[in-house]
């Protein structure tokens, strides 16, 4: 039997396996799972699934089949897609008339974790290339082996690398998140890229004010965010159904798409967009409140949260803040320095899932993200690639970040200088003398070994790791 035979095989066994193409409602995949919605979720036998030959193992999580292929899971997908007569990277039309599932706080939120989930796994690939290419930066530079300087052609070509994925972050989000919703992908870049409009950020630059149909929209830079994209194109896939329901066929392949932007650009520019913002301003002034009187709590506090208000654009207030005590004082004994923590913790989750996963893909990428992070100081890949993807780790994270930030508040430790954000940020603690640097260290290690240690122990459920 071919390769190509083989692949048919599985496809035709899954297919059947879960009830027919009749019963699937989406199909998707990510770099080892085929990932199937089905209407009637009670029709497959997942013990009977697990014994086709080329199965893995199978997993039920957020209202999803997951059938485990491993590496050939693209060519097993293209089969499936084949075997239930519809195009790749496209779903099945949903049956407006079934009987809609009870919603409920559980499935509510198991549905915007999937969502999440489903919009951050296909960027990872990208995502932990540009990392590396911002590791070779690191190692190539001036910091570390002086191997090129900042302005040789090499070095920036590694930061065009890098800043080629992660400041157009949201474009590649609109896509993605887009598929997962069932919407045209291109439209779903068109909405992302208005955020990325040149003139656009040029009106951040200089502040100034511009309105959508007379409605005020704060400008800002939202390069890098996720947030924006995230609601808007939650939003619109309600707005363009809607449209694609009213306008007629013969007019709908135009007016369709061009009045669901018409809808949808005073709603992303003067409210999904700078919500980030908006609640950044609310929380980051509350926790400075909070810092004012909460002492070294305070900095266990935000050294807990900060790759949450990271990921949501809402640490603006924060940097800022920490900035201005480090320019004014010349140290930050709060913000910056929690912040600091708050990354050692993502890397130890990293590290934590390395050792934990069996899996040689799953192993191989959190070996990635760690690499990636302790040398070029990137938190991205492992919070999207292990926070989103298996959830427990965050909350090892938060706490081997409060736990950092707690000692380090208690000892008094402080941030002099804000530069590396890898392993070269320790340096940050020079200023402070030697009791600040040995205490700096002190609780960086307990932000990477607490992390590590409870990803390790907690962070995967029996089913994660049996699906490995």
């Amino acid at each position: 039997m071919s390769q190509e035979e083989k692949f048919q095989k599985i496809a035709a066994d899954v297919l059947t396996a879960v009830g027919g193409k009749d019963n699937v409602s989406l199909v998707t995949h990510c770099m080892t799972r085929l990932r199937l919605n089905l209407k009637d979720e009670s029709i497959p036998n997942q013990e009977e699934i697990k014994k086709i030959p080329g199965v893995i193992g199978v997993v039920n999580t957020g209202g999803q089949l997951q059938i485990i292929i491993g590496q050939s899971v693209p060519k097993v997908y293209s089969a499936f897609c084949k075997a239930a007569g519809i195009a790749e990277q496209s779903a099945l039309n949903e049956n407006l008339d079934e009987k809609k599932e009870k919603l409920t706080p559980k499935r509510i939120g198991s549905n915007i974790l999937n969502y999440l989930s489903g919009s951050m796994t296909p960027m990872i690939p990208a995502m932990i290339t540009a990392a590396m290419f911002k590791t070779v930066q690191v190692i190539i530079g001036p910091d570390m082996l002086g191997i090129a300087g900042t302005d040789s052609n090499i070095y920036m070509l590694c930061s065009f690398m890098y800043s080629a994925f992660f400041y157009f972050l949201p474009i590649f989000l609109g896509f993605t998140a887009a598929k997962k919703l069932n919407m045209n992908p291109i439209m779903g870049l068109y909405a992302a890229a208005l955020l990325l409009v040149p003139d656009f950020m040029a009106l951040a630059d200089s502040g100034t004010a511009f309105t959508v149909y007379g409605i005020p929209a704060p400008v800002n830079n939202y390069s890098q965010t996720v947030l924006p994209v995230i609601l808007t194109i939650w939003v619109m896939s309600y707005i363009d159904r809607f449209f694609r329901k009213v306008v007629p066929d013969v007019l709908s392949t135009i007016f369709a798409p061009f009045l669901t932007m018409v809808v949808m650009v005073p709603l992303e520019l003067c409210l999904f967009a700078p919500l980030g913002s908006i609640l950044g301003g609310y929380v980051g002034n509350g926790l400075l409140a909070f810092g004012n009187v909460g002492g070294f709590i305070a900095v266990a506090v935000v050294a807990a949260l900060w790759e949450f208000l990271v990921m949501t654009g809402m640490h603006q207030v924060l940097i800022v803040f920490g900035i201005t005590a480090m320019m004014t004082n010349g140290v930050d004994n709060f913000v910056l320095t929690a912040g600091g923590y708050a990354t050692w913790a993502a890397f130890g989750m990293a590290l934590g899932a390395f050792l934990r996963l069996k899996n040689k893909s799953e192993k191989s990428l959190s070996l990635g993200y760690f690499i990636s992070g302790i040398l070029g100081g990137v938190t991205e890949p492992v919070l999207y690639g292990i926070g989103f993807k298996y959830k427990r780790p965050f909350i090892a994270m938060a706490i081997g970040g409060f736990c950092g930030g707690l000692y380090a508040g208690i000892t008094g430790v402080g941030t002099y200088v804000m530069g590396a954000t890898n392993f070269l940020a320790v340096l940050g603690y020079v200023g402070g003398g030697t009791a600040n640097m040995i205490n700096g260290c002190i609780g960086v290690a307990i932000s990477l070994v607490v992390s590590a240690v409870l990803t390790y122990l907690f962070g995967f459920t029996a089913e994660d790791l049996k699906a490995e």
